[in-house]
């Protein structure tokens, strides 16, 4: 077997691999010296997040859990990319490392799936949804108070499982990640922006390389989407001013209309769902993050000081 030319560095889910495959297959496509068998080897690397599942993600560290080990691998060179659920990586990247590629986005929105019910309004009063999430789990209490939300962590597939097993009455997936896997058949129904806005980045991947990888640049370079870069970046910014984590219930989506304008909607929800806070711009797409952060402005100004102290402790 030929010695490998560009490596790929990724987690070992099965959501993972779905996504470092997709990428392995456009490079191929996209650069004939990668087509042969062997010239692209996929890494799989186990990170924090993929070792800790028993707690949630906002009490272990956050984000960067399902990143570090992953960036510094390619720090020290074992692989020269890496590709990510962006809605996984921090709005700060290490020294060195760099995101000069965004694949075109899958679908944003957030699936219910349940085995009893076909919506969240059908559950019956005091059912248990699972979820990972604190921006779905409050939003859910949001509008169903009466619900309880119980942490539940794990790959698509064993989250699957448990619901099988009755452990929870529904829980919430990404739609991307089910359509990735060829399991959007499981969607009992698909929550539309307005009744469920969703993570920023949610169903876009991205992929790292070394800032000064040459080689790695004109590789990615041909597989950057530009619609989905600009709508992923100008929710970054926005959840990037909000000093967001995965200890703070955030939500934003940044989408380029058809007519040529753009449209940025941001909420901030407690984790109990009590109290919330939405807006919404709209405007050129030139000016997407700007719009983005001045929705990071307002929400900041009309929520106060107080509403982000449950966030830091």
């Amino acid at each position: 077997m030929m010695k490998s030319i560009l490596k790929i560095g990724t987690r070992g889910s099965p959501l993972a691999l779905a996504q470092a495959h997709e990428t392995r297959d456009r490079l191929m496509t996209a650069h004939p010296d990668l087509a042969p068998s062997g010239a692209i080897e996929i890494v799989i690397i186990k990170t924090t997040g993929d070792m800790i599942l028993d707690k949630p993600l906002a009490e272990v560290g956050g984000k960067g859990l399902f990143t570090k080990e992953i960036d510094e691998a390619m720090l020290r060179g074992d692989i020269d990319i890496a590709v990510h659920s962006m809605k996984d990586v921090p709005t700060w990247l290490p020294d060195g490392i760099v995101l000069p590629c965004m694949l075109e986005r899958e679908d944003v929105r957030d699936a219910f799936i349940c085995l009893k019910a076909k919506t969240l309004n059908d559950l019956p009063h005091g059912a248990v949804i699972g979820s990972a999430s604190l921006r779905r789990g409050a939003q859910i209490l949001h509008k169903r108070p009466d619900i309880k939300v119980v942490n539940f962590r794990g790959n698509v597939q064993s989250r699957l499982r448990k619901l099988e097993e009755g452990v929870v009455d529904a829980t919430m997936l990404a739609k991307a990640g089910l359509n990735r896997l060829g399991l959007s058949q499981h969607a009992a129904s698909v929550l539309e922006p307005e009744d469920m806005l969703p993570a920023v980045a949610q169903g876009a991947i991205g992929i790292t390389c070394r800032a000064d990888d040459v080689a790695a640049h004109a590789y990615l370079a041909p597989l950057n989407h530009p619609r989905t870069t600009v709508c992923v970046e100008a929710e970054r910014a926005f959840l990037a001013d909000l000093d967001g984590s995965c200890r703070t219930p955030i939500a934003g989506l940044a989408q380029l209309q058809e007519g040529g304008g753009a449209r940025f909607r941001g909420l901030i929800v407690s984790p109990d769902g009590a109290t919330i806070h939405a807006t919404e711009r709209t405007g050129a797409p030139e000016n997407l993050t700007a719009l983005a952060r001045d929705a990071a402005a307002e929400l900041k100004r009309v929520a106060g000081p107080g509403f982000f102290d449950f966030m830091k402790g």
